[in-house]
């Protein structure tokens, strides 16, 4: 394969070779629009009362991990020492401590809490609960609809789950992606197979109210045979949700430095990852499971939710604390220091360590909520209606009579419902672009 050049945010939905290019849209406006001189918008919106029925979550990052995955394009570290943990640890929670005592977070329940990386599942016992010690101390969980903690297997011991367990975690999320070995080993995962078998009995003991298993569709090497396995093996496992991702190549991955570089690399198409995610999902709604959106499927037969992403897609109010965090406050979006030096400087001067900031509009909200929510496959029109005083089918209407021609989606006015086909569904990050207002279009996403 000669060199590649990047592929736009705005790629065209029926686009076939995966280049080097973000495709996985997780807010609007895009990130690339953000800037410095919003930045005095969040401190004055922190200085305000929040805004009426706003629910608020929090995002910890944890940016550890034993090895960087070569599709990886997250804020992540591996060459951290223990003290160097215990620093940014401090710095972490003095963060949220630091965010406790603003006017629009003070005293507000949290509907949610997400432990997000890197692995947070990395740290040990003793680092966990100090953090969540300290936490909880200025911002209690303990009457939260979710608490969400993503996992590498490998780096799990019963120890560490028990403990997991005891700090309110409802929501286990393995980062699987795969069950081949060579294929783990040829992606850059830290983990092997037999680590999620090892782990697996006692996850099961410890009956956590959910465990979800990632995998991720098109990782390098992978064959239809070894994606069967894959998802048979998953199945087997037994999970209460399983969450199906494509190979991406964002332009900070190891993958996609080494094709800029003219390397060539057998990176499946997006036919036919889209086609071994159709066959992962069919599979899992074989067994009893049922859609739940673009990605995940849920068991039928027993409650399971995401509030996570939920609130998210419906402009709850946020605040993600870590390195290169980003946040969503009174209608204010605004990302963390991205830098290590930058992050901890910053909370040693006892400031916020916020970098950069957009206030959208009232419109680009709309589009906001509207594109993500999208991502279920079923929206109502009316939703938008009472929240927006909008008509997203007349606002929209070129971009809905396309996409409805496109064979990607069906509008149905007498039932208040826009449903994605299941060929849109399976492409429907590449679709989005679609709503985008025209001086987005053809912006870098990040």
């Amino acid at each position: 394969m000669s060199k590649t050049k990047p592929e736009p945010a705005t790629a065209g939905i029926e686009s076939k070779q995966t280049t080097v290019g973000s495709v996985f849209v997780s807010n609007y406006p895009p990130y690339s629009t953000w800037n410095d001189a919003a930045v005095p918008d969040v401190h004055r919106a922190l200085g305000e009362q929040p805004l009426p029925d706003a629910t608020l979550g929090l995002y910890l990052h944890i940016p550890f991990c034993r090895k960087r995955c070569k599709f990886c394009y997250f804020r992540v570290y591996t060459d951290k020492n223990s003290t160097e943990i215990d620093t940014y640890l401090n710095a972490l929670a003095k963060e949220v401590e630091l965010y406790s005592r603003q006017p629009a977070i003070a005293g507000r329940p949290l509907r949610f809490v997400y432990f997000g990386g890197g692995t947070p599942s990395y740290i040990s016992v003793k680092h966990l609960t100090t953090l969540v010690d300290r936490v909880k101390n200025v911002m209690s969980w303990d009457a939260a609809e979710e608490v969400a903690f993503e996992c590498e297997p490998g780096t799990l011991t019963q120890k560490k789950l028990i403990a997991i367990k005891e700090i309110g975690v409802t929501r286990l999320s393995l980062g699987v992606e795969n069950l081949n070995d060579e294929i783990l080993a040829e992606n850059g995962r830290a983990h092997l197979s037999k680590e999620v078998y090892r782990i697996a009995p006692w996850i099961q003991e410890l009956a956590f109210d959910q465990v979800n298993i990632d995998l991720i569709s098109g990782m390098i090497g992978e064959t239809w045979e070894s994606w069967r396995e894959t998802v048979q093996k998953t199945i087997e496992l037994d999970p209460d949700s399983i969450t199906v991702y494509q190979l991406e190549l964002p332009f900070n991955t190891v993958y996609s430095k080494d094709i800029l570089g003219g390397d060539s690399l057998p990176v499946a198409d997006w036919k036919l990852k889209r086609e071994w995610h159709q066959y992962a999902f069919e599979q899992f709604e074989k067994v009893g499971y049922e859609i739940s959106s673009a990605y995940t499927v849920l068991k039928n037969d027993k409650p399971c939710q995401f509030v996570y992403r939920d609130a998210v897609w419906q402009g709850s109010d946020m605040i993600g604390t870590g390195v290169a965090s980003f946040s969503h406050l009174s209608g204010i979006h605004f990302q963390n220091a991205p830098s290590w030096g930058d992050y901890l400087g910053n909370l040693e001067d006892d400031k916020l360590p916020i970098y950069r900031a957009l206030r959208p509009t009232e419109a680009e909200r709309l589009t906001r909520e509207m594109i993500l929510q999208l991502k279920l496959g079923v929206i109502k029109p009316s939703y938008f209606k009472e929240k927006f005083e909008a008509d997203i089918l007349s606002l929209y209407a070129d971009a809905y009579e396309k996409l409805q021609n496109d064979g990607m989606l069906r509008v149905n006015a007498a039932s208040d419902e826009i449903v994605l086909t299941q060929r849109g569904l399976l492409q429907v990050d590449s679709l989005l672009p679609a709503f985008y207002a025209p001086e987005y279009q053809n912006t870098r996403y990040t």
